[in-house]
Parts: C-alpha cells; sequence; structure tokens
C-alpha cells in the first residue's frame, strides 16, 4: 500500500513542477533552468543516500554506460525539452502529451522487458489518458489542436521519449543498483552534461543576478520535491510493481496540475476535472487491479496456461 501513496504523491510534487517550470521560463533559460534543477538536487541525493546507505553506493563498469544513458535521457534530454517547451506550450497542454507516457512505456516495456499487456492494463491506460486529456481540454477537445502541432509540442514529445527511455534503462539497471544509487548518479552525470552548455549560454550570470526570490524557491521546488522524492518514489514504484504499471500514475500529474492551479492561481474547477479526475482514478485502479485475465503479447495473445492462441 505504502508504494501506491507514494506514487500518488509523486504525481502531486510533478503536477507543481509544471507551474513552476512556467514561472521560470522567462528568468532562465533551459540550460539554466535544468542545471540549477540538478545542481539542487545531486547535493540532496548524496546526503539522502549517505544517510540511507551508508555511502554512495559504487558502479562496475558495466553500470557505468547505464547510469549515464539514465544521465543524458531523464535528466539531460528530459529537462532540456521541458523547459524548452514550457516556453511557448501552456502547462495544461505540456501535461496532456505527457500523458501519454504510460502507452509508450508500457508498449516498449512489453517489446524489451516482457512485461504483458493485460486487458485491464489496456482498459486502465486508456481511461487514465482519457480522464487526463478531458481535464486539460476542459471539455473541450478541439482546443488541443488548435493552431496544430507546434516546436515547443515538437519539445514537450522529446519529454515522452526521454522519459520513456529513462523508465525501461532504469528497470533494468536497478537489478544492480538500488532507487537511490540510480537516481543519485543519473543526476550527478546529468548536471555535469548540463553545467559547460549552461555556463555557455548568452546572458547566464546576467540572469541569474537579476532572478527575484520566488524563482530561487521554484528551482528548490523543482530539485527537493520535483526530483529527489519524485524520482526516488517513482524508482520505488517501477522496481516494486512493473513500470508500465507505475507509468500509470503520471497521468495523475495533469488533474494535480489543475487542482494546484486552483489552489494557488485561483483558477474555476469545473464538471470536466469533476469527470476527468474520476476516469484517471479509475484507470489507475484497473490498471494495478490482480487479473487472470488473457495477456497480450506482441506476437499473438498468450493464454493464461502460457500457450500462445
Amino acid at each position: 500500500m505504502i508504494v501506491y501513496i507514494k506514487l500518488v504523491a509523486t504525481a502531486f510534487f510533478w503536477g507543481g513542477t509544471f507551474i513552476a517550470g512556467r514561472d521560470l521560463a522567462p528568468w532562465f533559460s533551459p540550460y539554466t533552468a535544468a542545471f540549477f534543477r540538478f545542481l539542487v538536487a545531486s547535493v540532496a541525493l548524496v546526503f539522502v543516500v549517505r544517510h540511507r546507505e551508508g555511502r554512495l553506493p559504487l558502479v562496475s563498469g558495466k553500470q557505468w554506460f547505464a547510469v549515464t544513458l539514465l544521465g543524458l535521457s531523464g535528466i539531460f534530454t528530459y529537462n532540456i525539452f521541458f523547459f524548452t517547451g514550457l516556453q511557448t506550450v501552456a502547462a495544461g497542454r505540456a501535461a496532456v502529451i505527457i500523458a501519454l507516457n504510460p502507452i509508450s512505456i508500457a508498449v516498449f516495456s512489453a517489446l524489451f522487458l516482457g512485461e504483458p499487456l493485460t486487458r485491464n492494463k489496456i482498459m486502465g491506460i486508456l481511461l487514465s489518458v482519457c480522464g487526463a486529456t478531458a481535464v486539460i481540454s476542459q471539455g473541450d477537445l478541439t482546443s488541443l489542436v488548435h493552431g496544430g502541432i507546434s516546436s515547443g509540442d515538437l519539445a514537450i514529445f522529446g519529454c515522452v521519449a526521454s522519459w520513456t527511455t529513462y523508465s525501461l534503462i532504469g528497470k533494468v539497471s536497478m537489478k544492480r543498483l538500488t532507487p537511490h544509487g540510480s537516481v543519485t548518479w543519473s543526476c550527478l552525470l546529468g548536471t555535469a552534461m548540463l553545467l559547460p552548455v549552461a555556463v555557455t549560454q548568452s546572458g547566464f550570470f546576467s540572469s541569474v543576478a537579476a532572478a527575484p526570490m520566488h524563482v530561487w524557491f521554484d528551482i528548490i521546488y523543482l530539485g527537493f520535491f520535483g526530483t529527489v522524492l519524485g524520482f526516488t518514489w517513482f524508482y520505488e514504484g517501477v522496481k516494486a510493481i512493473g513500470a508500465s504499471k507505475a507509468a500509470v500514475f503520471i497521468n495523475i500529474v495533469p488533474v494535480t496540475a489543475l487542482i494546484l492551479g486552483v489552489l494557488m492561481l485561483n483558477e474555476r474547477i469545473g464538471t470536466s476535472l469533476v469527470v476527468g479526475g474520476i476516469l484517471v482514478l479509475t484507470g489507475v485502479y484497473l490498471t494495478n487491479r490482480p487479473t487472470r485475465s488473457p495477456s497480450l503479447s506482441v506476437g499473438g495473445v498468450i493464454s493464461s496456461s502460457g500457450k500462445r492462441t
């Protein structure tokens, strides 16, 4: 039960990252915002992992390749795409695109990790994506496609590709590394990748000097709650219940983003929020409910006895 509570809390933390990211956009470049986010996260994670495990876990030769890919996909590319997209794409629209993560992760988990796609899981994924779409569009689906696909939209789609890669590599790497070890090393390496790019951006030092206090609060929120707690708890969920099941909780993120918008920005709660929230939570329940129904594999249907039909 505790793993599900942590995954829900993670969804709330990540919902808040859209608000913080939009708030940062006028002040920092995507590289600068990403660097400071993970500088905070890396420092905090080193303290956390030393407290929980005694020391930063050692990485073997083969593991260096895996954690480097984690840093490149989940830290460097994801956050460049994230902050680039949020410069021009509304937080709600970005959240809808990122809600495609569970579909992408479930499909590629079936392809590369052998995780089955049960009928309940497929139905749950579809319901939760529909719910997230209803919430963000506020019942007007045409608003999601108005104006076509922009470069900002493509950047947010890059987040989906990056997070899918990060989740699948993480599932494999955690066979030898703890969740804290995987997250810490990926953050350290990702921050190292971001540093030279960030400091060479035009106006880096002037933007840092001019940034008001609320921007630094955004950085702390993104670094600690959106990264240290969020990434660690998500990884624990991946290890406990599987990549595709844990990924479905990402669909709660758009709902929490709007709830935080209501609480912090005085936005109105509409019928679409209530209906969409119910669909999302129903989808999460269906995806995680034990079932004896046949599983779908890439090559066909595998019956409960294990025979291909």
